[in-house]
C-alpha cells in the first residue's frame, strides 16, 4: 500500500503536523483525488479548535480543494481519471433524506463536510462522495479555484438568491476573505456596491475590487450613511460581527434583506420593531452545492472576480493557517501540492 502527506491535528487547539497516512482506493460511488491546492478557511479554526460536535481526532483540515481525480470507486460513470475538479463546504450528499428527496441537498441531514465529516484537503489526496464534485473550468488554476468552491460560492449564491436586482443598490459589509469576494461579485452582477469595513485604511481596496461606495463604520452610523446614499436593498453581511450587522439595519429600504454569512454564536441586536415596521427580513445563508460551485467557477471566468490568494506549499500548513487565524492574511491563503 502507498502513502501520501496529509496534515494532522492531534486534539483540539493542538499543533498542524505533516505526517504520512495510508492511501487506500475509494469506496463505492467515491473518488480519490490528487490535491494541487487546498485554501485556508476561517472556518477551519472551529474545526481545529474542536468547535464543532462530532469531529473526531486526528483531523486533517480543509474544505477548499481543487484537485485532479487519481482513481474511480465502484458506481462512477460520470467522471474520468484526469478530471479537474473541486470540493466545498458541500462535501456530498445522502439522498435519501426529506431535504435531498426535494432537491434541497445543501440542507441534507446527512450532509457531508470535508474535514468534519472525512479527511479535509491539506494534503496530498483525499477521497470524497462523487455528487461532491464541482468540475472546474479550463480558463482557473487550481490555486484560483480552490477558494470558490467555499468562500465564493457563498457569495456568489447568497447574492444570486437575493431580492436584489441588476441596478439595485447592495452593501457588503466587510472586505476581508469572504468581504472581498462579495463586493466583486456584488459588482459584476450589476449592483450599485457599497462596502463597509473599519477604518479608513480598507477604502483603496474596497474600490479596486469594485465599490462605488465605501463606509467607514467607525467614522459614524452606518445606518445614517447608508441612508444619506438613498438606503440599500441588501445588505451581504460577511463580517463575523453581529453588532456590525445589527448597525447595517437602519440602512435597508423597505422590504429590505439582511443576508447573513458571517459566522458568529452571539445574538444580533434587532428588534422585532425594526423588521415589522419596514417588512425587513433577515436570512442565513449557507454554502452552496457542486452545482453552486460549478456556476460560481462559471460566472468567475466570464466576470474576471478572482479571490486574492497568497500561496504556500502543504509542508508550509502550519504558517498559512496560523496567518489567516491571527489576521495576518486579509484575504485568502491556499496551501498547494
Amino acid at each position: 500500500m502507498s502513502t501520501h502527506q496529509a496534515v494532522h491535528v492531534q486534539g483540539p487547539g493542538e499543533a498542524l503536523t505533516l505526517v504520512d497516512v495510508d492511501t487506500t482506493s475509494p469506496a463505492r460511488d467515491h473518488v480519490r483525488l490528487a490535491v494541487d491546492a487546498a485554501g485556508v478557511c476561517g472556518t477551519d479554526h472551529a474545526f481545529v479548535n474542536g468547535q464543532f460536535p462530532g469531529i473526531t481526532w486526528p483531523l486533517t483540515p480543509g474544505h477548499e480543494i481543487a484537485g485532479t481525480i487519481a482513481e474511480l470507486g465502484d458506481g462512477v460513470d460520470n467522471f474520468a481519471v484526469g478530471d479537474r475538479v473541486a470540493v466545498g463546504w458541500f462535501g456530498g450528499h445522502c439522498n435519501e433524506c426529506v431535504p435531498c428527496l426535494q432537491g434541497d441537498f445543501i440542507h441534507c441531514r446527512k450532509l457531508q463536510i470535508p474535514s468534519l465529516h472525512y479527511p479535509g484537503g491539506y494534503a496530498e489526496s483525499v477521497t470524497v462522495p462523487a455528487n461532491a464534485l464541482a468540475r472546474i473550468p479550463d480558463e482557473l488554476s487550481f490555486a484560483e479555484a480552490a477558494p470558490m468552491a467555499c468562500a465564493g460560492v457563498t457569495v456568489f449564491h447568497a447574492l444570486r438568491q437575493s431580492r436584489a436586482k441588476p441596478g439595485d443598490r447592495v452593501a457588503v459589509l466587510g472586505v476581508g476573505g469572504l468581504g472581498h469576494l462579495g463586493v466583486q461579485f456584488a459588482r459584476a452582477m450589476g449592483f450599485e456596491t457599497v462596502a463597509i469595513a473599519r477604518g479608513s485604511d480598507k477604502a483603496k481596496d474596497a474600490k479596486d475590487f469594485g465599490a462605488h461606495h465605501y463606509i467607514d463604520s467607525t467614522a459614524g452610523d452606518v445606518g445614517e450613511a447608508l441612508q444619506a446614499l438613498g438606503g440599500v436593498i441588501v445588505v451581504l453581511a460577511t463580517a463575523a460581527s453581529s453588532k456590525a450587522m445589527g448597525d447595517t439595519v437602519a440602512g435597508l429600504l423597505p422590504r429590505g434583506e439582511l443576508i447573513t454569512i458571517g459566522v458568529t454564536a452571539d445574538p444580533l441586536p434587532i428588534s422585532p420593531l425594526q423588521l415589522i415596521t419596514d417588512g425587513l427580513t433577515v436570512t442565513g445563508h449557507p454554502s452552496g452545492t457542486a452545482r453552486d460551485v460549478e456556476e460560481t467557477m462559471k460566472f468567475a471566468v466570464q466576470s474576471g472576480v478572482r479571490a486574492r490568494i497568497q500561496e504556500l506549499p502543504l509542508a508550509q500548513a502550519a504558517e498559512a493557517y496560523a496567518a489567516m487565524d491571527e489576521g495576518r492574511a486579509r484575504f485568502r491563503m491556499v496551501l498547494t501540492v
